[in-house]
């Protein structure tokens, strides 16, 4: 009798392996399918401009400070590596934009610079951030 009442007790656990399945494989869907902000690490002050348009993603971000200093990812870099970290972030996000922050006080010479050094890593689509004009 004894026998028996403990097959039953078996009998009558519910599996929760398939469970776990499905949340493990949900887990990794969405850890697959997000998408992480990346900043450029420093604030700008940006010009003001009347047709300044808002941009949704822009997955690289460049900056440049009045110090005429060029941040990625929260890193500062010199001119000559702008090429070689887009390159690795555009590995990582082929569609990937490219957004640069020029401060007021930057140089023109230097976001000259940091544009050619986008291009030459194959990103053709480059835009500048800018404030909207107040009206």
């Amino acid at each position: 009798m004894s026998r028996r009442r403990s097959e039953q007790e078996e009998d009558s656990e519910i599996n929760m392996t398939p469970m776990l399945d499905i949340v493990f494989i949900m887990l990794i869907f969405f850890i697959v399918t997000t998408s992480f902000v990346k900043e450029s690490g420093i604030d700008v002050n940006r010009p003001s401009a009347n047709t300044a348009e808002r941009k949704e993603r822009g997955n690289i971000l460049i900056a440049i400070n009045q110090n005429n200093e060029v941040w990625m990812d929260r890193r500062n870099i010199d001119i000559r590596a702008v090429r070689a970290n887009v390159e690795r972030f555009r590995a990582e996000n082929p569609e990937g934009s490219v957004v640069i922050q020029a401060d007021t006080d930057a140089r023109t010479g230097i976001l000259i610079q940091v544009m050619d050094q986008t291009r030459l890593a194959g990103v053709t689509n480059i835009s500048i951030a800018a404030d909207p004009d107040a009206r």
